[in-house]
């Protein structure tokens, strides 16, 4: 929303771009999260009261906690994606989940809006993605996971200024790993203990 990683670009090759790094506030603006499971509810609500936007969200399961507590709107996909500034992607890939954002659904969203995926590569078909990217479908992508990890050098996603792109590391942070290690050692232990995995 900020094209800090544009700008950042920019300084690094001795650029002094200010007039073409205008971003955009994301109070009062629209998240749509598609999945709203465990990390997709954190999100909503990090979004709705760090940064007081509007939630909208979809899921096959309706999540009434996060209605409550975060004021978020149940929707179609569809929804989702006409309405949303920021959509955030947080489903496991699974057959009725592969593609699920194609060049159909590129389509349907905001020619103002940035898409995020954390989830799986293969939820976002990639090639429809750089499509959109190029052609000015969408304003921009931020990318944590790809379809094909590690992304090969010279990938069409790597030429691309509207598109902010990480190695897979949402959960690479020491916290996080220590977290899994003690959760591996319990259903270890667990197992040992009851002969079955907890």
């Amino acid at each position: 929303a900020r094209k800090i990683a544009f700008s950042d670009r920019k300084m690094r090759a001795g650029e002094w771009v200010k007039k073409y790094a205008e971003g955009t506030e994301l109070s009062g603006k629209v998240l749509g999260v598609i999945g709203a499971g465990r990390i997709g509810s954190i999100v909503a609500r990090i979004c709705r009261f760090g940064f007081n936007m509007q939630v909208l969200y979809y899921d096959p399961i309706r999540n009434q906690k996060l209605e409550e507590e975060a004021g978020a709107k149940y929707v179609t996909l569809e929804e989702v994606l006409k309405t949303a500034d920021i959509v955030t992607i947080h489903v496991p890939l699974m057959p009725e989940t592969k593609h699920l954002i194609n060049e159909e659904k590129l389509k349907l969203m905001k020619k103002t809006a940035i898409l995020i995926n954390t989830s799986r590569g293969a939820v976002v078909d990639t090639n429809a993605l750089v499509k959109a990217l190029r052609e000015g479908w969408i304003a921009g992508a931020g990318l944590d996971v790809y379809e094909e990890e590690p992304l090969p050098p010279g990938h069409p996603l790597t030429t691309l200024d509207n598109v902010v792109l990480t190695p897979h590391i949402g959960a690479s942070t020491h916290e996080a790993q220590a977290r899994a290690g003690v959760l591996i050692a319990e259903k270890v232990i667990g197992f040992f203990k009851q002969k079955q995995l907890l």
